[in-house]
């Protein structure tokens, strides 16, 4: 019995200086990593994004939509009345 308390005792050290060595190198590796990619950014910083011009926004407050945008709305509106009618009218077909 003795022996048995022995292996597990040593079984329980491996396991958790198994786990100690993987959680210090994932931790180094995460530290490398950002190091890297802090060096990085300043060599190829990302592009800064063109602002929306204030036309547009001026547009969007005071409620006016796009015409292509209500016929856009409209054309999806009507393709899915039209699925909807024939999936449910064929789903009526097979009950029956």
């Amino acid at each position: 019995m003795n022996n048995m308390e022995q292996q597990f005792l040593e079984a329980g050290t491996l396991m958790l200086a198994g786990m100690v060595f993987v959680f210090a190198f994932l931790s180094l590796l995460i530290i490398f990593i950002n190091t890297v990619l802090a060096k990085l950014a300043v060599k190829f910083p990302d592009p800064i994004a063109p602002t929306r011009s204030n036309k547009k926004i001026k547009k969007v407050v005071s409620g006016e939509i796009s015409p292509t945008i209500v016929a856009a709305i409209s054309g999806a509106v009507t393709r899915y009345r039209q699925q909807h009618s024939q999936q449910s009218s064929s789903s009526k077909e097979t009950k029956k």
